[in-house]
């Protein structure tokens, strides 16, 4: 049913205005009325006591190709998620441009006996929207995706053939309705890319008004170089830069956000289009490898594990590890204890899905590093963890910035079925209702309306979207209701896959995705490209 009239609302109208109350008119997927009531309308919502926003973007998502094994996104829909911005921190299903990287995907979807089916970007949407999808979906291009489909797994240079490819291969992608270009600067083989090859790869999406947002070289000591370096990229290439995630990690590191947030609006007051996203936790969630020193990942895993049973490499190894893990705490201990596992790959070290390496390194009886390469060896590398690193005056310091959005930093997950294994960060469940509960309801750092802001219209305008991120007349029926009073994150840290509560009701172009609380299995979503959505 496409026509709707929600009754006694309370309109929280994504333009940062104060709430008011009213009736709201949905006709043929669209808003068109407001204030208004058709009381002929085939269905009637009453939706005294509940707020009725624009539906939630979130502005940093990792859902991709995910979509074609989980077109329904129950983890995102359920916080009120209606659009994500995917294809983040470097890396992006999309575009294809060699043998090697369609292998990749393909050996990944074989698993959950999905088909991959594209080449282009544009044949990527096509996929996605043929098979159904129940949010919409805007995508970046990965850099370093594209670095190791092009240039490979190792620590060089690009050649000027290798460079001109990549930067068609942006060009190409912005043409197919791309956002932008995205950077992975702590993962290999990104971390390679120096600032002139990132420069020249953003100069396409300047050329467009898209984005390069990016996961910075460094969030941890070298931060401030890191925001500097950004910033630097963005004034170069003409691109609008979004600070993904931002943080400063490590007790070492705490405060320097102020440092960071202060040349983020120098850059803004300069003229540089320059803005952040976050996630609303003191926890982060990535590989466990990424705590190896850079130069352990030159030429790929293989080489990666080679390294960690080479006895000649392992004093520096374990040195530099060490400094990456324990930089900052009083208690070196702690440290270990801050990283728990959230995924393995094999079956006999799924016991250790929970617990930190701290724990772990005391049921093997070994010390922490060599608990940590251990681990790392018997799962060929793949393992994720939650890391307890940031502090909670930083994130509310960030969070109060006009200019920072809201984003998950996680993919779509289901309670059941092959996406509900492992032990995944909360956020996955829960960074929209977290917001509203704990830093609107709770804490007060945001009013009502600003919250929603920022995961609504503030989001909106930022990815170009004319016709959506407010409650207006004219706008796309994408609607998110949510009871003020009750709605907030269930999932926690150790029981992760437990859906949002308070948030009765999601619509995608008026097509219902939650109703009373329940998933409808409807597959409304649509991939919007930047520059026509």
């Amino acid at each position: 049913m496409n026509d709707i009239l929600f009754k006694n609302a309370t309109i929280v109208d994504g333009t940062g205005a104060s709430p008011r109350r009213g009736d709201v008119t949905v006709e043929n997927g669209r808003i068109t009325g407001v204030g208004t009531a058709n009381e002929s309308a085939a269905r009637v919502i009453d939706a005294d006591g509940l707020c009725l926003a624009p539906g939630f973007i979130d502005m940093h998502g990792h859902t991709d190709e995910a979509l074609l094994i989980n077109p329904t996104a129950e983890s995102k829909i359920t916080q009120g998620v209606t659009l994500e911005l995917s294809g983040n921190c470097g890396s992006c299903p999309a575009p294809i441009v060699s043998e090697h990287q369609r292998t990749h995907i393909e050996e990944w979807l074989e698993k959950y006996n999905v088909e991959q089916r594209w080449t282009s970007l544009d044949e990527y949407f096509g996929a996605l929207e043929s098979s159904g999808m129940a949010m919409n979906l805007m995508t970046l291009v990965g850099h370093g995706s594209l670095r190791s489909a092009v240039v490979g797994p190792d620590d060089r240079p690009a050649t000027p053939d290798e460079m001109a490819v990549m930067r068609q291969a942006v060009a190409e992608s912005m043409e197919q309705g791309a956002v932008g270009l995205s950077s992975g600067l702590v993962y290999a083989p990104g971390c390679y890319g120096g600032t002139d090859e990132l420069v020249e790869l953003s100069k396409p999406v300047g050329e467009f008004g898209g984005i390069y947002a990016t996961h910075m070289r460094s969030e941890g000591d070298n931060v401030v170089p890191a925001v500097a370096e950004a910033l630097t990229i963005g004034e170069k290439s003409g691109a609008r830069v979004q600070i993904s995630h931002h943080k400063a990690c490590g007790p070492a590191n705490w405060g320097k956000v102020n440092q960071t947030l202060a040349m983020i609006e120098d850059a803004r007051a300069r003229g540089i289009d320059a803005a952040a996203d976050q996630y609303p936790y003191v926890a982060t969630s990535t590989g466990l490898s990424v705590n190896l020193p850079r130069w352990a990942h030159d030429g790929g895993t293989e080489k990666m594990l080679e390294r960690l049973k080479t006895p000649d490499l392992l004093p520096r190894l374990r040195k530099e590890t060490k400094y990456q893990v324990e930089n900052g705490y009083k208690n070196a201990e702690q440290g270990w204890i801050d990283i728990v596992i959230a995924g393995v790959k094999t079956e006999a070290n799924k016991w250790a899905e929970g617990l930190s390496v701290a724990d772990i390194a005391r049921k093997w009886q070994l010390d922490y590093v060599e608990a940590m390469f251990r681990l790392l060896l018997e799962e060929e590398g793949s393992v994720g963890m939650v890391h307890f690193t940031l502090s909670e005056d930083d994130v509310e310091t960030v969070m109060k910035r006009p200019y920072v959005m809201i984003g998950s930093d996680a993919t779509a997950r289901a309670i059941t079925g092959p996406l509900a294994t492992g032990m995944p960060h909360p956020r996955t469940f829960g960074t929209m209702p977290r917001v509203l509960a704990h830093y609107v309801r709770e804490k007060g750092v945001l009013t009502l309306e600003d919250a929603v802001h920022r995961m609504t219209g503030l989001a909106a305008e930022r990815l170009g979207l004319k016709d959506r991120g407010k409650v207006s007349e004219g706008y796309v029926a994408d609607l998110t209701l949510f009871d003020p009073a009750t709605v907030r994150d269930a999932s926690q840290f150790g029981k992760p896959f437990q859906l949002a509560e308070g948030i009765p009701y999601v619509f995608v172009r008026g097509v219902s995705v939650v109703d009373e609380g329940r998933v409808t299995g409807s597959l409304p979503g649509r991939c919007l490209r930047a520059g026509r959505a």
